[in-house]
């Protein structure tokens, strides 16, 4: 990558595009697929940030 990223964003960046060809593979699809409807696609939204709640509780707990 360019010298004006940082490492962290560069990582970022690179786990997005790991992130997107995992889900591919998995879903056969990405995120312009046209099939959900907006209140699906916030069900999954919602459903995605319950679960980082609980890993960030997992790690508090085992940090403590």
């Amino acid at each position: 990558m360019e010298d004006r990223y940082d490492s962290v964003v560069t990582a970022v960046i690179s786990a997005f595009k790991s992130r997107a060809d995992f889900g591919f593979k998995k879903y056969g699809t990405n995120l312009d697929r046209k099939d959900l409807k907006p209140l699906e696609w916030i069900q999954h939204t919602q459903e995605e940030l319950m679960d980082a709640i609980l890993y960030l509780e997992k790690m508090k707990q085992e940090l403590s």
